[in-house]
């Protein structure tokens, strides 16, 4: 069963994601929260497995909350999932680097939804809709920031190729397939990766990728 958090300022968005989510035999909503202040309090009660958080809230704000979701050892297995009006929001980016999963936006198809809330569950970054790849590209139309940790150095030649792919958004079954290894394969290489380069999940493996040069919009 997947446990779900769910946290937005507006009672009628939450009302419907819930309703959505209700009707699902293999996800239920374990706590709801208005703000994020609220949100880390009910987290660490219920310790969900996804936790949708609207980015832009009151008291603590859905990045603030992100990141200290990330900074808690005890919330390790919480997969945050950010929720914007805008497909473009000038925050989202930094919302990554805080450690969320990926975002969407509220406008979503409902089967599209559920099938995020699933894949942020496995612990897989939200990284195939386009409006996920216009912000990475628009954020390397800005100056990168210093990256002061672990870097590709550290990587093997496979890993390396394996982080490549990732930040292009596939799969591991697609690494697999790319890289002519099994899917099991494909999958130690990313999570090797992960570690050496201390990120939480696929999500900041990518932004790490983008951000230190190993990928670039156009190539590798």
């Amino acid at each position: 069963m997947i446990r779900v958090l769910l946290v937005d300022d507006q009672p009628l968005i939450r009302s419907g994601f819930r309703a959505l989510l209700d009707l699902e035999d293999d996800i239920e909503v374990v706590a709801e929260a208005g703000d994020g202040r609220e949100a880390l309090a009910l987290a660490r009660v219920h310790r969900p497995d996804v936790a949708l958080v609207d980015v832009r809230m009151p008291v603590v704000d859905g990045i603030e909350t992100t990141r200290r979701i990330a900074a808690d050892p005890e919330l390790a297995g919480v997969h945050v999932v950010i929720l914007t009006n805008y497909g473009m929001d000038e925050y989202v980016l930094d919302a990554l680097r805080a450690g969320a999963a990926g975002f969407l936006v509220k406008d979503v198809l409902p089967e599209d939804f559920l099938h995020a809330v699933r894949v942020a569950a496995r612990g897989d970054a939200l990284l195939a809709p386009s409006v996920t790849r216009r912000l990475i590209h628009r954020c390397l139309a800005q100056p990168r920031p210093p990256v002061t940790g672990p870097g590709p150095a550290e990587l093997t030649g496979r890993e390396r190729e394996a982080v490549v792919l990732v930040a292009r958004g596939l799969s591991n079954d697609e690494i697999a397939a790319r890289m002519v290894i099994s899917p099991l394969t494909a999958k130690t290489h990313v999570n090797r990766a992960m570690t050496k380069l201390a990120v939480r999940d696929r999500a900041q493996l990518v932004v790490l990728a983008y951000e230190s040069g190993l990928v670039t919009p156009n190539g590798s």
